[in-house]
Parts: structure tokens; sequence; C-alpha cells
């Protein structure tokens, strides 16, 4: 059994609250928020887990293994840092932090103290996404292009914008499907519609060393409500939309290849069409996944799947998006 704090109890605290409080092998004892009737609200819905009245008084239970972190993301790195020093395990909320200077010294933290850091990339752990990795591995070959798509009309927040709200899943699961591989560069443009130095929408482009491209389209002012990704390979393409109710993938046997010898120009390239396959997916709940995961690396030691390293590579486009935005959309080297 492992014994976790939840620190941050507001709008997505709350899912961690749920999922924490009825996971087989997890004990939640501690529950934090600044605000204190949302810390009262939290306390009453879950009664075996105390109301701490400061951070310090979880940081100073040695019966106390984990922290889970949902506060705002301004908030994540001296949150963590405090954490991971009191020797506790820590899962924190997408993004890592703001800043690639934050991120890398959460990294280090980790490394120093010897303890498990994950960030919540939640979608590695949807079980249609799942699915999607094992096809295009096995049938896509070599993957042209990847795009996503997340859209909806709000929330709209003023602390971050809808590249730092939206986008680290589309890219953590980007970064996945090419095997792990770092964009060389990324070009970005953003529109600020609602507030003033706010991006309500951003379209990226990353350029991969491999000619490989990935295209991400976020938005929070958007009439409709869309989370797709789709995957272009050299076999097949492969489509993964969550807002589908059952049918989430969808691969099409479809390609373009030129044939080995040309007579003429029409036969320089030949289109295929095949059928268009829906597998099965499982239905397991995401965030609950996410959270099982994590208290079973706490158990075991073991590293996560989207640990403080992949959290700095998601961090690292996001910093370099930002500055492209800042620049006009100039394409910006990713180190």
């Amino acid at each position: 059994m492992v014994t976790l704090a939840l620190v941050g109890v507001g709008a997505w605290g709350k899912n961690l609250l749920r999922a924490l409080s009825t996971l087989p092998g997890a004990r939640l004892k501690w529950v934090y928020d600044k605000n204190t009737d949302l810390l009262a609200r939290a306390a009453a819905s879950v009664p075996q887990a105390r109301a701490a009245s400061d951070l310090e008084e979880i940081l100073a239970d040695p019966e106390t293994r984990a922290v889970a972190i949902a506060t705002p993301a301004r908030t994540h790195h001296d949150i963590a840092k405090a954490c991971l020093e009191a020797g506790k395990d820590v899962f924190v909320e997408k993004p890592l932090s703001l800043s690639v200077a934050d991120g890398s010294d959460l990294v280090r933290a980790a490394k120093a103290t010897g303890r498990r850091l994950m960030v919540g990339h939640l979608m590695r752990y949807h079980p249609a996404f799942e699915r999607l990795l094992e096809i295009a591995a096995a049938d896509a070959g070599r993957i042209h292009y990847v795009y996503s798509q997340r859209l909806n009309l709000g929330v709209i927040r003023r602390d971050e914008n809808a590249l730092w709200s939206l986008a680290p899943h589309d890219v953590s699961m980007i970064l996945a499907l090419l095997g792990g591989a770092m964009p060389a560069r990324i070009a970005a443009r953003g529109g600020c519609f609602v507030q003033p130095g706010v991006e309500d929408v951003v379209f990226a482009t990353m350029t991969f060393p491999g000619g490989e491209l990935a295209n991400l389209h976020v938005s929070w002012l958007d009439p409709h409500k869309v989370r797709r990704l789709t995957v272009v390979g050299a076999k097949k393409m492969i489509t993964f939309d969550d807002q589908e109710p059952s049918e989430k993938i969808r691969i099409y046997e479809k390609g373009a290849e030129p044939p080995q010898a040309v007579a003429t120009f029409a036969e320089a390239i030949s289109v295929r069409v095949g059928d268009v396959l829906i597998p099965r997916v499982g239905a397991s709940e995401p965030l609950r996944s996410e959270m099982a995961h994590f208290v079973e690396c706490v158990e075991k030691g073991a590293e996560p799947r989207t640990d403080a390293a992949e959290g700095l590579r998601v961090l690292k486009v996001l910093s370099a998006a930002q500055a492209s935005i800042a620049r006009g959309g100039e394409p910006v080297e990713i180190a």
C-alpha cells in the first residue's frame, strides 16, 4: 500500500482526488489546497483523507511516500522541488514547468534525490493511443508526417496560453510515435483575440532530423470540439479520434509509392486504396491507468513511462514554439 498526498483539488485536482481515493494499492492520506473552501469539500468527500494546514505538514510526514500535484503550472517547479527534496516521489500535472531552466532543475533534483518524477501526459495512458502506437510500429511503415487537432470553445485561461494548456498532450504523443526523436526545429504562429498577450490559437510545424513532419493546431476559441491525431505512413494511414464514442481508431489501407520501373509519366506514382479497419480498443479510463502506473512505479522503484526526461523534452518543444511565436513564425532550432 502506497501512502500519498494530493496537492491541489481544484478543476483537475478533483479528478485526481476521485482516482486516487478509489485506487487499489493506494492510500490517500492528505489533501491540500490554498483555497480553504475547495479543501473543505475535498476532505468531506474523502473521509479517510486529512486536510493539511500547509504543505510542510505533508513534507514532514515520514509515512507519505508520494505526492501528486495538480496546482497552476506556475507553481509546479517550487512545489515539486520541495517534495523531491523531502524524499517524496512526485507526480506533477502537465506541463512540467513553464521554462526549460525550471524543468532542467527538476530533472537534476530527481536525479540528486533518487526519487521518481512523473509528468501528467495523460494521453500516453489512453488505451486507444497505446493501441495506435502498436499499430504504427507494426504496420504503418516509415512515418511521413503526423498532425493533431485539439480544439474547443473554452476553458480560457489567464496564466497560460492555449499552447501551454493544450499542446503538451499532442507533443508527447507525437514524440512517442516518432520513437522519442526530438524535432530539429519548429515554426509556430499564434493569435491573441480574447486577452492581450495570451494566444487563444496556435499553429505549429515541427521538422525532424529524418525528414518527418508534424503539425499541431490547438485552440480554445473554436466552434468545434476536436481531439484528433492522424498518422500518415508509407504503408498505412491511421486516425485516432477521441471524440468518437467507440470507433476511436481507423486504419486506412492507403498509400502512394513510386514503381521500380517507369515507362510513362502516368505510371510514375502508384496510388493504393484499400479497406478501412476499425480495431477493438479497451475501455479503461486513462486517468485511472495513469495513476495506477504512478503508484506501481513508486511501489517497485521503477521509472515512469512519462518520466522527468520525457517531460523536459516536451518542455523544450513548447519553449521553442513560444519563441517562434514571439518572432512572428520564424523557425527556431531545438537543442
